[in-house]
């Protein structure tokens, strides 16, 4: 009966949020690899590339540079964030989108021309990859119909390989996770990856896979970050994740850059969803450790001749700060000029007592334009304007004629 009620609740889950199902004239879409498959009438099986499907996209805004030498690298994507360059020896002219098979370990995989021309170059040097020395793999040619029947076959398998996968390794008590599986184009291969804290000794699951899938095994681990590369999303901006749609190399993420900027040290506001730290912490930290340059280190509150004045708020970008005699009152804050801060720091190092505050403000003559939002959240505050409109409304209503009232006739 427990399991009856849990159908029936998901099933009007999804009565509410209907998933997306293509329709049967409408080509499907296979956003891990980024293209579209259908077959048309005479049953052949047609694969294009779809580029708002594909993470780690990349614009070629080279396209109209004409070439002045022939340029036989290639950029081939496979699935989710997995690409690799290649060379031609096929003899073919290939462009971007053909599907092409390749050069692998074991056999031939399978994969989508992402990129050509000049801007293989610049994505070459993206990598540190240098093209003389470099070995590149090849490419065959372009996919036949038997090579993207296999292609499909072997896509078809990867989710239900991925999920038995995670039952043998839990069988186990292995501590790590299977993250996702993608097999090679021919089907003879699978990559599995996995996440692991710890070193994990899987020589015997690895046994256990070949037995159950009857195919070659390749354990590669991935970290936190490379998973949620791999799952893509949208992040806190509204964007897609920076992982999944143009980041390749992964830095170090400190609660410094964080503190630099002033922003809240809270775990679930500063986390990403890779459990870690947002990578986008470090893009502007740089400029607001050379705007802190140029600000006086406030350490300790500053003595003045009227009481004790507390930092409350700093501008660093603009090289503002805000100071008051309570520091748990932010609705009472006063601007002052970093210069002058810097002359109440050096006042109270020699022993003295700075200026008191309003003299310091008069002789600045500043208005700030700093406004506390305390208060905006009340739900009165639009009572008092009611009110006025109210008035104002029965005033204008007082000195209209009334419409049974008849116009005198002008004279």
């Amino acid at each position: 009966m427990q399991h009856d009620t849990e159908s029936d609740s998901n099933q009007e889950v999804l009565n509410f949020f209907p998933i997306y199902t293509p329709t049967d004239n409408e080509p499907k879409r296979d956003c891990m690899r980024g293209c579209t498959v259908e077959r048309t009438n005479q049953g052949e099986l047609l694969c294009n590339l779809k580029d708002g499907c594909c993470k780690l996209s990349t614009y070629n805004w080279l396209a109209d540079v004409p070439r002045s030498e022939p340029l036989n690298v290639f950029e081939v994507r496979f699935k989710n964030t997995h690409k690799a360059f290649f060379i031609n020896a096929s003899g073919t002219n290939l462009y971007k989108g053909d599907i092409v098979a390749v050069e692998a370990a074991n056999g031939h995989d399978v994969g989508i021309i992402s990129t050509e021309g000049h801007i293989v170059l610049n994505q070459l040097k993206r990598h540190e990859i240098d093209p003389n020395r470099y070995e590149f793999r090849k490419i065959y040619r372009k996919a036949k119909t038997i090579d993207l029947e296999k292609w499909q076959e072997a896509i078809a398998r990867e989710h239900h390989t991925m999920i038995r996968a995670r039952q043998i390794a839990a069988s186990l008590e292995l501590d790590m996770k299977i993250g996702d599986v993608e097999f090679q184009g021919d089907g003879t291969k699978a990559i599995f990856y996995y996440i692991a804290d710890e070193r994990v000794d899987f020589r015997k699951l690895i046994k256990l896979f070949a037995e159950e899938f009857r195919i070659r095994i390749e354990m590669r681990q991935i970290g936190a970050r490379q998973e949620a590369g791999l799952i893509g999303g949208i992040g806190v901006c509204g964007q897609e994740l920076c992982c999944s749609r143009w980041m390749v190399n992964f830095f170090s993420i400190t609660t410094q850059a964080a503190r630099c900027q002033e922003l809240s040290l809270n775990p679930q506001k500063l986390t990403g969803q890779c459990g870690k730290l947002k990578c986008c912490i470090n893009y502007e930290a740089a400029a607001y450790m050379d705007a802190q340059k140029g600000l006086p280190q406030v350490t300790q509150p500053i003595e003045a001749e009227d009481g004790t004045l507390y930092l409350l708020k700093t501008d660093i970008l603009r090289g503002r700060m805000w100071f008051g005699y309570d520091p748990q009152d932010l609705t009472k804050m006063y601007e002052l000029p970093t210069q002058v801060v810097r002359e109440m720091i050096s006042i109270n190092q020699r022993g003295g007592k700075a200026p008191s505050l309003a003299s310091v403000r008069s002789a600045t003559d500043h208005e700030s334009e700093f406004r506390s939002a305390a208060g905006e959240g009340s739900l009165t505050r639009f009572d008092e304007q009611r009110r006025n409109l109210k008035k104002r409304n029965k005033y204008k209503n007082r000195n209209k004629p009334h419409s049974s009232e008849t116009p005198k006739p002008a004279e």
